[in-house]
């Protein structure tokens, strides 16, 4: 007679089909079920997850000891205040301020003047924001549990390093892989739309004579997506002026990280939102062509360093490289079901892609002294 599990997990019986139980038993991280598979591993998840997930359990098979064991552990809940969250999003509240300070030209930062620079922490938290709760909607929606965004602070010249989302289970098929991965760039460039627009509505900002004098200042030239000046075009709107001392509203910025942040996430490797698509959409063969996406990049850095003099994004680019080589070595997330995505999906998956293009720009930054 096989072994009983407990009352709210699957029994031995009801996978007997895929693995024959001969011992279960209950450990510090969850319950184990001792067997021998039936058939392949990627089947046997994908006929004794269902019944897991809907206990509230995630299952992975093992070999340990020279035994196969399906672990079976609870899936995470968000009970209570999530602290963290709300902690790292003060403080890229607060970073953002700071930065935003230089680009509003506030000299006293412990003064109420500080607000000035409100309008580009709310364009910039925004944008992430949308984007990152994007992901986080369809992961409820797919009932896969995920954590509320995390914003990152940190010293640059936006205050942040981005957002992001921690998936804690599973993905279920395909599908669910795909609209959890496009959800985060569409969300987020419809937020980066928005800002841009009300960026390039209100008026620019006066460079002050103190700052046009000093010896120490250098210019940041922020070079613009074509998605970016397609938007400025229709509203009939500059993004420079012939008038030195005059520049873009910085709301304009918090659309430029919006679209910047878009093209880096939909690089097609790894967890990232482009190698989530792209798995999504061609299945296992993903893993051949990622090697492809860090060959690209220092392809880019070596182009720029050749015919350009921009060597500060040449080392951005080489960074990027060794970052796609990791994210290609640990590779993207594989779905329980593995079908093929349906046609819309997939025409949907190289529209996202084709806007990804439109917020590229090979020298999104440029600093000088001047």
């Amino acid at each position: 007679m096989p072994p009983a599990a407990p009352d709210r997990l699957p029994s031995p019986e009801a996978m007997r089909s895929v693995f024959r139980v001969y011992e279960v038993s209950e450990a510090e991280e969850g319950i184990h079920y001792y067997g021998d598979p039936l058939v392949d591993r990627e089947r046997l998840v994908e006929a004794v997850w269902p019944e897991f997930r809907a206990a509230g359990y995630e299952v992975r098979l093992e070999r340990r000891l020279g035994e196969y064991v399906l672990v079976a552990t609870p899936q995470g809940t968000d009970d209570g205040v999530p602290w963290t969250n709300v902690i790292l999003a003060v403080a890229t509240i607060f970073s953002t301020l700071l930065v935003g300070t230089q680009w509003y030209y506030v000299e006293d930062l412990f003064s109420p003047a500080i607000l000035q620079a409100l309008p580009f922490t709310l364009a910039v938290m925004g944008v992430l924001g949308t984007h990152e709760l994007g992901h986080y909607v369809l992961s409820r929606y797919y009932d896969v549990p995920a954590s509320l965004p995390y914003f990152i602070p940190f010293p640059s010249i936006i205050g942040t390093m981005g957002a992001v989302i921690k998936v804690k289970g599973r993905i279920p098929n395909r599908r669910a892989l795909f609209d959890i991965g496009v959800a985060g760039p569409l969300a987020g460039l419809v937020a980066t739309v928005v800002v841009t627009v009300i960026g390039l509505s209100l008026p620019p900002v006066q460079v002050p004579e103190w700052v046009m004098a000093a010896e120490s200042t250098v210019e940041v030239q922020f070079n613009y997506p074509l998605l970016l000046q397609a938007i400025a075009a229709v509203m009939g709107q500059p993004l420079s002026y012939a008038d030195p001392r005059l520049v873009v509203n910085p709301v304009v910025i918090g659309g430029w990280v919006g679209m910047f942040i878009t093209f880096l996430n939909l690089i097609p490797v790894g967890q990232l939102d482009g190698g989530h698509l792209l798995r999504a959409m061609v299945g296992p063969a993903q893993e051949r062509i990622a090697p492809l996406v860090p060959l690209s990049l220092f392809g880019l850095a070596g182009g720029l360093y050749a015919l350009t003099d921009a060597g500060q994004m040449v080392t951005v680019w080489v960074i990027w490289g060794f970052m796609a080589m990791l994210a290609a070595w640990i590779g993207s997330a594989s779905p329980v079901v593995d079908t093929p995505l349906d046609r819309r999906r997939q025409l949907l998956g190289v529209a996202t892609f084709a806007l990804g293009l439109l917020c590229f720009t090979p020298v999104p930054i440029e600093i000088t002294g001047l």
